[in-house]
């Protein structure tokens, strides 16, 4: 193949359910990822798991699958790669095998790749003198080992490719880097390896992986200048046109809304980037900084440079541990001095609680409107007529949060004037799942591949 065409349909777990069928039908691709974990959403399946042994995965992925089976059939030459897997790939690849069979395309193979789930051998790791120390604060795993959750390396594209050479149609990962869904299929399409001659290559696949891993957000997406113009109701998701020396143009289905340009592009290329020059991922160690960006025609822009620093021995490893219990509830508060009235209403809150013997771990006082969302960046102008009062806190003791609960509604009668919006109920108390980053050796990890 002189060139490979790969989409991306899906930036979240909860993204929009019609964006991958309507890139199907409309993108002329190859490839399809659907990019579905962030860390939280590992935790969340790790616990879904641990109370039902045949979940753990992102059940949204089998509905836009069965939505797929008639856009597969009538192209043939279109795969399909998801980390959708979470922490039970296995289960997830059986139940897309029953949704083609019933499609009629019980001949389609599905790949399944596993191995990033650490939990089994955690304490074999620690043991062994893996501490997995805390990236940050360089504290050792030990410490809260009893709680800990979930613990998963952010796997690359070998296995993937290794899936794609058997011939599957469909690729299920748990957790791999969202970049190396897209360099996966690109180095199977081209045939490049993973050794110092396609480092660049490699690099420039991941730049490509990296524009198109978070969906509309490449393509008008929050994008600074959006307006309605912009047309995000119908907004088309990304399309990388990849060339075998790794250049590519991104794009989106013509007549779909959004805009691609060197705004949208760069935008999103810098997101979640700490440096630029070292961007690390299991597959190479890519340099933005070489990348060039132009515009070639209407939502076209020409993405070249993107090159290869190395390749790192560690896996990065997500890992989550329960860390205690969170609520938070919101008032209406309107009228004269509403922004002042709202924060002296959550400080009599707490003072409340106070006084009934309850204190906090951690609380927090917002008056939404009046620039607390982003203290300092967002200035409120004049005195706003309206605010909402947001107050949260979070403590080891479930009971204290659940007492900080039924604190909301008593200020509707015995707080300020103007204090309403109390008819949504006593906010939920939600478990803490606190993220722990650490490193692991590459060649402890091992990943596996399964052909369905």
């Amino acid at each position: 193949m002189n060139r490979v065409r790969i989409g991306n349909g899906c930036g979240f777990w909860g993204d929009n359910l019609d964006a991958p069928v309507r890139l199907a039908t409309a993108g002329r691709l190859d490839y399809l990822t659907l990019e579905y974990l962030a860390e939280l959403t590992m935790s969340i399946l790790a616990v879904q798991k641990q109370k039902d042994p045949t979940a753990g995965y992102a059940a949204d992925f089998l509905d836009v699958l069965d939505r797929l089976g008639p856009i597969l059939a009538e192209q043939p030459g279109l795969r399909i790669i998801t980390n959708a897997g979470g922490m039970n790939p296995r289960g997830c690849g059986e139940k897309a095998r029953e949704i083609l069979s019933r499609a009629g395309l019980s001949a389609c193979q599905v790949g399944v790749v596993s191995g990033d789930d650490l939990m089994p051998q955690l304490d074999q790791l620690l043991g062994s003198g893996h501490g997995l120390n805390h990236l940050d604060t360089g504290v050792p795993l030990a410490s809260v080992r009893d709680r800990v959750v979930s613990a998963n390396a952010y796997l690359g594209a070998r296995p993937i490719v290794e899936a794609l050479d058997s011939g599957v149609r469909v690729v299920i990962t748990g957790r791999v880097a969202d970049a190396s869904l897209t360099v996966g299929p690109t180095a199977h399409a081209f045939g490049w390896g993973f050794g110092e001659a396609d480092l660049d290559r490699l690099g420039a696949a991941t730049v490509a992986g990296h524009l198109i891993e978070c969906g509309a957000q490449a393509t008008g997406g929050l994008w600074m200048n959006a307006d309605d113009q912009t047309g995000l109701a119908e907004v088309g998701y990304p399309i990388a046109d990849i060339a075998s020396d790794g250049s590519f143009t991104l794009t989106k289905p013509a007549g779909t809304g959004g805009a691609v340009n060197v705004e949208t592009v760069s935008e999103q290329l810098l997101y979640e980037v700490a440096d630029p020059a070292r961007y690390i991922t299991p597959d190479v160690v890519a340099d933005f900084t070489t990348v060039r960006l132009t515009e070639t025609g209407p939502d076209v822009v020409s993405v070249t440079g993107g090159t290869g620093r190395g390749v790192t021995d560690t896996y990065k490893v997500s890992i989550a541990y329960r860390d205690g219990y969170t609520a938070a509830g919101t008032l209406l508060i309107v009228g004269p001095h509403a922004a002042e009235k709202a924060r002296r209403s959550g400080a009599i809150l707490l003072d409340r609680l106070q006084h009934a013997g309850w204190t906090f771990a951690a609380s927090y006082i917002e008056a939404l409107g009046a620039g607390d969302s982003v203290p300092g960046v967002v200035r409120s102008n004049g005195d706003p007529a309206e605010v909402v009062l947001r107050v949260a806190v979070r403590d080891p003791r479930k009971a204290a949060v659940e007492r900080f609960t039924k604190e909301f509604a008593p200020l509707v009668t015995s707080g300020f004037p103007g204090t309403t919006g109390y008819t949504t109920g006593r906010p939920p108390v939600r478990e803490v799942f606190a993220y722990w980053p650490a490193l692991i050796a590459k060649t402890v990890v091992r990943p596996q591949v399964e052909i369905l």
